[in-house]
């Protein structure tokens, strides 16, 4: 896995190195990092172009200016702000030859040193301006200027880079933001870093946690998943949940519901029986896709969270959850649950999601004792007892209708397997972004594409670690 620290906790780790190194020196190093992929993206040219607001940031990229002198790059430099650009810095880069101008033209490269972790809210409008104008693809110091580090929101005009170059550790930023190509320079923070704030499933972590079935492995020591979804009106969701949790992992499933007709004739695999009571033994439940929200599914609802395994909620349970707060009374508290809400439906339950999602799912999860899966870009997830996985999209390709429907499924699978909740809601996550990359292969695709390319998906986590 893969940490993340809140800038407040970096800043601190950066004083404690600074305090028993020379001065200047971890700036040095840091920007000698800036130069050196600097020098990778340019691939042979021999232009650049620096951005440099006042600070400690400015001056990193007018360090990584001097050094790119010295390797006989062209470097010209935009100060927005002259009377605070760093002098040390500003100085050195003089020494070798940068040159200082009104405005970036002509470059192959532009090194964004506008703003860096202290800085808050969208670029100013003389910044602004420059970026607008900016025809060369950019780097960014640290993070994209304009864009919050402990958030990734943007409120206005910022920076959109094709590289961010960051020192010591990765900021939430890095993965609640479009920051292109992240790489991560090491400037000697890690001993000063306790347990990060936040994780990110790498994809060996995704492939030695998928359960696969061993030798003594049946039908049933593999986890049986009961999906509970769809209706007359939305089969398809019925359809899209179940083979995802067969394509999954699931050695059984069990669907229980109105869309049985349809479920049964593309997946005969799929035990299917009119109810809750009929399904029979399951380790977990994927229920509210599709399924409506009348007093026949909220009844249906309320018999899911009676059978006491692990629950995944979505889309119309979770509507009725938020519409009628005497569901939750039918569940015991100590059953795992999994609540899978987009913007909208967390609005349902827990109010406006705002700019900081990360606290907004922490929030939820605290509120309803549950796993909460926020949708989005970066989908964040959060448990109870604190931890917080973040799942970076590099991509929208599952932005589709049924997309949904298909991750509740992949997390039903993985819940009746006996994952941890919170991984089991993360490997999920992963899988389906990467499932719907491969189904797109650069067009649009619906959700069922992104169905059939599950096994594929799964496939292309596990060499590492079978």
């Amino acid at each position: 896995m893969r940490g993340l620290w809140t800038t407040e906790r970096v800043k601190a780790a950066e004083e404690r190195v600074m305090a028993r190194v020379p001065e200047g020196a971890l700036m040095r190093r840091a920007a000698f990092g800036v130069a050196t992929v600097a020098l990778e993206v340019l691939a042979g040219r021999r232009r650049v172009g620096l951005l440099v607001g006042a600070g400690n940031n400015g001056g990193d990229a007018l360090w990584a200016g001097y050094f790119l002198r010295r390797r006989g790059v062209a470097v010209s430099a935009v100060l927005l702000n002259p009377a605070k650009a760093h002098a040390a810095g500003l100085a050195a880069f003089r020494r070798v030859g940068g040159r200082v101008v009104e405005r970036l033209t002509g470059v192959d490269l532009v090194i964004d040193g506008i703003v860096g972790l202290s800085a808050r809210g969208p670029l100013r409008p003389d910044a602004a301006e420059h970026v607008a104008h900016l025809d060369a693809p950019v780097l960014s110091v640290d993070l994209p200027s304009g864009v919050d580090p402990d958030t990734g929101a943007v409120r206005g005009p910022h920076v959109r880079p094709a590289v961010t170059v960051t020192f010591g550790c990765l900021k939430p930023v890095h993965a609640l933001a479009d920051c292109g190509e992240v790489r991560l320079v090491d400037i000697g923070l890690t001993p000063e870093l306790a347990g990060p704030d936040l994780l990110e499933l790498e994809v060996s972590d995704v492939g030695a946690a998928w359960p696969v079935p061993g030798p003594t492995d049946d039908k049933y020591t593999q986890g049986v998943t009961g999906i509970a979804a769809g209706s007359a009106t939305y089969p398809g969701a019925a359809v899209l949940a179940t083979g995802a949790a067969l394509l999954a992992t699931s050695g059984m499933v069990r669907y229980a519901g109105a869309a049985a007709e349809g479920v049964r004739a593309r997946w005969p695999e799929a035990i299917c029986t009119g109810t809750i009571t009929d399904a029979g033994r399951v380790q977990s439940w994927v229920v509210g896709p599709g399924l409506g929200t009348g007093l026949g599914a909220e009844a249906v609802l309320r018999s899911v969270l009676e059978v006491g395994v692990p629950v995944c909620a979505d889309a119309d349970a979770i509507t009725m959850l938020a519409n009628n707060p005497d569901l939750w009374d039918a569940r015991d508290p100590d059953t795992p649950l999994v609540l899978t809400p987009h913007d909208r439906e967390y609005e349902r339950l827990a109010g406006e999601v705002g700019d900081d999602r990360v606290a907004a799912a922490k929030r939820a999860a605290d509120k309803f004792a549950a796993v909460v899966l926020l949708k989005g870009h970066t989908t964040v997830i959060a448990s109870p007892d604190g931890r917080v996985l973040v799942n970076r999209a590099r991509s929208s390709w599952a932005a589709t209708a049924g997309s949904g429907d298909v991750l509740s499924g992949l997390i039903g699978a993985l819940l009746a397997a006996g994952l941890d909740p919170l991984l089991a809601a993360g490997c999920a996550a992963r899988v389906h972004v990467l499932a719907a990359e491969l189904a797109a292969d650069g067009a649009p695709i619906p959700a069922t594409s992104l169905l059939a390319a599950v096994p594929d998906a799964i496939r292309a986590v596990r060499p590492l670690t079978a």
